[in-house]
């Protein structure tokens, strides 16, 4: 892949892979391991090619163990890739230089850095002397993250005494006080309940907005991926699997649309086969499997034939494509 200066993010043949000790169970198995340890190499990530433009927002998807955390991990220099290279805003992640540092934030949602004992504040202040933030900034940044977070109750409350959300949400303003350029979003509305994730995607969206930032989200809520991303790169097992929008992934995986019928009625001896594969039937509500090139014709014939009372045509949920999508890699990395 050739790299061009404007991308965000390039990512060529990236791999990780690590050596596991293997060692038997039993004392038995304790001392082999200790005189012949064996090994076996993992491939976390394994010839993952890429780029991503400024001002995107991707959704990096895979399911448990496919190499996401590991390959943001490599983006954020915080491990050294194995083979390939990567460039981020024209800097290699693993040298680690200052410049680089000051212009992305990694946010995990299963990791912190609020000081525990402390009100939120204070960690804002430590960011602050880090990342040698000016205090006219600082204070004007800190204005508006509060506004869009709600988070005037919050910076004087001890970390320990806040709920998930609010943790989350200060989490969230820590990592953006230095205004950076590209985020890393690990599973940021993971344990969230439905309203404070919406809050989050809304933050996140006008964040993107207002400072044209890179955002690269992981996440097993695919409400969150709808609702910001257009694009989204899916690996498995570390390999490429899909590049492309989320739409077209939909209608290339999934060559149907889900068309629910609520009838009026059921004339005696109603053949509903013969208008698609019936998924779901509870009484006078049906639930239809219908081909994308016959779904006009379909539903114009069963309003014509049928006493129908409502018709409603959508797309199939994003997490059923998304299964297909990995079941299909796994299948083809398997033959």
């Amino acid at each position: 892949m050739t790299t061009r200066p404007d991308a965000s993010i390039s990512v060529s043949h990236l791999c990780k892979y690590y050596q596991t000790h293997l060692k038997e169970p039993g004392l038995l198995g304790s001392v082999r391991s200790f005189i012949n340890r064996k090994y076996e190499a993992v491939k976390a990530v394994d010839d993952l090619t890429f780029r991503i433009e400024p001002g995107e927002v991707v959704g990096f998807l895979g399911p448990n163990g496919a190499g996401k955390t590991t390959t943001l991990k490599v983006l954020s220099g915080l491990l050294h890739p194995t083979g390939g290279s990567v460039s981020v805003l024209g800097f290699t992640p693993y040298e680690r230089k200052p410049a680089y540092l000051r212009q992305f934030t990694l946010v995990m949602g299963q990791k912190q850095q609020l000081l525990w004992d402390l009100p939120a504040i204070e960690t804002f202040l430590v960011n602050q002397a880090i990342y040698e933030i000016p205090d006219a900034q600082f204070t004007q940044t800190l204005g508006e993250l509060t506004a869009l977070l709600d988070l005037e109750p919050l910076l004087k409350k001890q970390v320990r005494k806040l709920s998930l959300g609010e943790r989350m949400k200060c989490e969230l303003a820590a990592a953006l006080l230095h205004r950076p350029r590209v985020l890393f979003l690990d599973e940021p509305t993971i344990g969230l309940d439905v309203t404070m994730q919406a809050n989050i995607r809304r933050f996140v969206a006008a964040y993107n907005a207002r400072w044209n930032a890179t955002v690269i989200l992981t996440s097993h809520y695919m409400a969150d991926v709808t609702a910001l991303c257009k694009r989204v790169i899916v690996i498995n097992e570390g390999k490429l699997i899909y590049d492309g929008g989320l739409r077209a992934l939909a209608e290339q995986i999934a060559p149907y649309k889900l068309v629910r019928v609520d009838f009026a009625e059921l004339p005696a001896g109603c053949n509903l086969a013969a208008y698609g594969e019936v998924r779901h039937q509870d009484g006078l509500n049906v639930e239809l499997l219908v081909p994308r090139e016959q779904t006009s014709a379909v539903t114009a014939r069963m309003l014509a034939d049928l006493p129908v009372a409502d018709l409603t045509i959508e797309e199939p949920a994003i997490e059923e494509v998304i299964g297909r999508v990995f079941a299909g890699g796994a299948r083809r990395h398997a033959a």
